[in-house]
């Protein structure tokens, strides 16, 4: 089968090295790729938004199974261009993907189908939205409506800070993006994420994972898009899970039909848990960025079979093969990250690490100047690892962490600290 991976990050290098794994990939394109990724598949140039040129360059290329990894493809309805043009594509459509583009949209289904999450208010003007939070006080959430990757969220833990937040986003800090804005209530809680597949009708559980989006050690400093994760979330109980499946997903799925937008792809559910109750936080409508590191490293080769299945409506005939391990990946991201940081800088030492089925670093913004591996965005490298225990694969992560060479990187040395 010849395969299209559409995307450039550490989520796509993961998924590239979860598809070659599987004796079913006779041929794999990342478009555009990275420097990691283009030592495995070939890369090529390619507008992963441009739906009539994914198209083109499916058919040219005899491609017979489209992945979309970002979530600004399936916005744009790449996946719609490419059902329509016959080609088997692994994403939701450009309706279902609301889900994640429209803050409020998912606050609407999740009101539909009874699913619990955040209270909240939806605000077109500045002044309203301001007056809301005088009204409820602080801590409280404000969100940008719309794509904002993975940065449009401020967590407001005093009054002054959230109205910061609301000039900001109409102000236009998040461009688009925070034209609309929605104002949660503060939940309290332990977050871990819930993966599962959906083909229209049947639902998969493929795992559970835990983010560390705060930029430093003990969750402080600013949102970044995620310095690191591990799988599973242990406290994601197959109770909780459960529950969340009954209460949350599957209600969205049922009312995401019923509207004529069933939901074909993967979801990731953002959970807040406290007493043993699971609330949503948010949906995304791809795999997480860094958790698909830490799910593809325990996945490996089923990952494509998974996703075919749920490509083709047949999530009914799978099966996840879980081993009982653990994997851990830590972000290596450049200095100043999430703020303004230099590209260019050399990355040395990369050769000489184990690349296996229980070690590997994922390129997530690196790009390649002959022999060189150059940094190439805020977050670069994603240094992964398996062990029987979580604390086996944090020291291996972290050994590995340790013999890069790159006095420009940085990193978060607490990933996994909640279970542990």
């Amino acid at each position: 089968m010849n395969i299209l991976i559409l995307g450039s990050g550490g989520r796509e290098h993961a998924l590239a090295w979860a598809v070659m794994q599987n004796p079913k990939c006779d041929k794999l394109i990342v478009a555009p790729g990275n420097a990691g990724i283009a030592q495995i598949a070939d890369c090529a140039s390619l507008d992963a938004e441009d739906g009539g040129a994914v198209v083109t360059f499916a058919e040219e290329n005899a491609i017979e199974f489209v992945i979309i990894g970002p979530e600004a493809p399936l916005a744009a309805g790449v996946a719609d261009r490419l059902r329509a043009a016959g080609i088997l594509v692994f994403g939701p459509s450009e309706a279902a993907a609301k889900l994640e583009v429209s803050k409020s949209f998912t606050k609407e289904i999740c009101d539909a189908a009874n699913a619990p999450t955040a209270g909240y208010g939806h605000f077109t003007e500045a002044e309203a939205a301001k007056a809301h939070v005088r009204e409820n006080g602080a801590p409280i959430v404000v969100k940008a409506d719309g794509l904002a990757a993975g940065k449009g969220v401020i967590v407001a833990m005093d009054e002054q800070t959230a109205l910061d937040a609301i000039d900001d986003m109409f102000g236009g800090a998040f461009g688009g993006a925070g034209a609309e804005v929605v104002i949660e209530e503060f939940m309290e809680g332990e977050e871990a994420s819930l993966f599962v597949l959906c083909d229209g009708e049947e639902i998969l559980s493929i795992g559970t994972a835990q983010d560390h989006k705060r930029v430093g050690e003990g969750d402080t400093g600013p949102n970044t898009g995620g310095m690191g994760a591990y799988s599973p979330a242990p406290v994601l109980s197959p109770e909780i899970e459960a529950r969340a499946m009954e209460e949350i997903v599957k209600p969205t799925m049922r009312v995401m039909a019923e509207r004529g937008m069933p939901y074909q792809g993967v979801l990731y559910a953002g959970l807040m848990i406290k007493d043993g109750e699971p609330r949503l936080v948010e949906y995304n409508v791809r795999f997480g960025d860094p958790e698909c590191q830490v799910l593809m490293m325990r996945l490996g080769a089923q990952a494509l079979d998974l996703m075919q299945a749920a490509a083709e409506g047949r999530l009914s005939e799978a099966r996840v093969n879980w081993a009982e391990d653990h994997a851990i990946t830590v972000v290596m991201a450049a200095e100043g990250y999430p703020g303004t940081y230099q590209k260019g800088s050399d990355i040395k030492g990369l050769k000489a690490l184990p690349e296996d089925s229980m070690n590997m670093v994922f390129h997530a913004g690196t790009k390649a100047d002959g022999d060189r591996i150059l940094a190439n965005g805020g977050r670069v490298l994603n240094v992964t690892a398996r062990g029987d225990s979580l604390e086996e694969a944090r020291d291996r992560a972290y050994a590995m962490v340790d013999q890069i060479d790159w006095p420009e990187g940085f990193v978060r040395r607490d990933i996994g600290w909640r279970a542990l």
